[in-house]
């Protein structure tokens, strides 16, 4: 990975800001970014915001799943795995927009 130090830019001179932001790979990086961000938030909001229109306005949770074990026990335990899921798919997921925004920098560094 790339790390901006002073090795990577010479004193007195400063990243082109304006040509980073324009350059393709800065915009794919960005849509990525967003394209993740939107998807994961959404379907984050959609499982956690069911389980009390479910409580609320059916009967659905109030059902045995296993034994006296009701189905509304089972999604609220759904919702503790579904957040750990999120929680290392982002680590994932950063790990690699880390690495395209190296890319974006070194790019920028070499076109000098």
């Amino acid at each position: 990975m790339l790390e901006l130090n002073e090795q990577t830019v010479a004193p007195g001179e400063s990243l082109n800001y304006e040509e980073i932001a324009a350059s393709e790979k800065f915009k794919r990086l960005l849509r990525s970014k967003k394209r993740f961000t939107i998807s994961v938030t959404l379907f984050f909001l959609c499982f956690a915001l069911l389980l009390p229109v479910l409580a609320f306005y059916t009967d659905l949770l109030i059902k045995p799943a296993v034994g006296a074990i009701s189905w509304g026990w089972v999604f609220a335990f759904a919702q503790f795995a579904m957040t750990w899921i999120i929680c290392h798919l982002y680590v994932k997921k950063a790990a690699e927009f880390d690495d395209m925004a190296a890319q974006v920098l070194n790019q920028e560094v070499k076109g000098r």
